[in-house]
């Protein structure tokens, strides 16, 4: 390019002394080379054209390759392995079976508008079994997972509106982030929203990530501090209406019964420690204190 203003230039400027080139000049300018070189340069700008189309066509490549490769962000992440782990458990939860509508989500809602909890997004998933009887999964920000067992739904002979209460605790438990500090541990939580292109991450990471979900689920559950403070903050919620502090009491002591006599629910107070001493924590005597 360079070459071919100078030699413009240098074909004005013959222009303008003499008006026309005379036959000095002819015999100086050589248009054959001058064709040649405006030739090849305009080859080198169809090289440079080409060379670029073909860098930018190996940069997207590559970025179509890190893509497999990319763990979902912080907006994608929890739901996405929450809801893995419940598929990969399908046949255990035996969540796959035909519902009627309860009105279960109406309810929720009501109650949680109720208590000032608006535009809080959930999925309910009921389950036909007894191996967990609720909980709240990691979720992604203002949104719940919620897994109920209708066989200890019905063992205690729950209303709607004492499932709403109980999924109140499940909805501080995930605020609190006690599930997801547990899983912070593993490889994969350390990578949200990054590449692991030719990085190792295999399925082995995947599997040992979904085990500490079992872990959590099925046999580590929540501290006492842990239930503790949602304890207290369920009381702080409830205190500005006595109907429904009664009412999540009671349920509080037909769920320690429960646990107590019905041999299917032993490991409740294992998980959720424990319904007695919920029931001491909340007690007025406790509360005076």
């Amino acid at each position: 390019m360079v070459r071919i203003i100078m030699l413009l230039t240098f074909l004005m400027g013959s222009f303008f002394l003499y008006g026309k080139p005379n036959e000095d000049a002819k015999k100086i300018i050589d248009y054959q080379s001058i064709k040649n070189i405006l030739k090849n340069d305009m080859l080198d700008i169809e090289i440079d054209k080409k060379n670029n189309e073909q860098k930018l066509k190996q940069e997207q490549s590559v970025l179509k390759e890190k893509s497999k490769y990319q763990i979902p962000d912080e907006d994608e992440y929890w739901s996405f392995f929450s809801e893995y782990w419940l598929v990969k458990n399908a046949q255990v939860l035996k969540w796959d079976f035909e519902k009627p509508d309860y009105g279960l989500k109406e309810s929720i809602v009501m109650l949680f508008e109720k208590l000032g909890l608006y535009e809080k997004k959930f999925k309910l998933l009921l389950i036909n079994t007894s191996t967990i009887a609720h909980v709240g999964l990691p979720s992604n920000k203002n949104e719940y997972i919620f897994v109920l067992s209708l066989p200890f739904v019905r063992s205690l002979d729950l209303s709607k509106l004492e499932i709403s209460l109980l999924l109140l605790e499940d909805l501080i438990r995930v605020d609190q982030n006690y599930f997801k500090n547990y899983l912070a541990q593993s490889k994969i939580s350390k990578m949200i929203g990054k590449s692991f292109y030719k990085n190792n991450l295999n399925s082995k990471d995947i599997n040992d990530f979904l085990n500490l979900y079992d872990q959590k689920i099925f046999d580590q559950g929540f501290s006492f501090k842990e239930q503790f403070e949602v304890t207290q903050k369920v009381d702080k919620i409830l205190k500005g209406d006595m109907k429904l502090w009664s009412i999540f009491l009671e349920m509080k002591k037909k769920t320690n019964n429960l646990v107590k006599t019905n041999a299917l629910y032993k490991t409740y107070a294992k998980i959720y420690p424990s319904p007695e001493l919920q029931i001491n924590w909340l007690s007025p005597s406790k509360k005076i204190e």
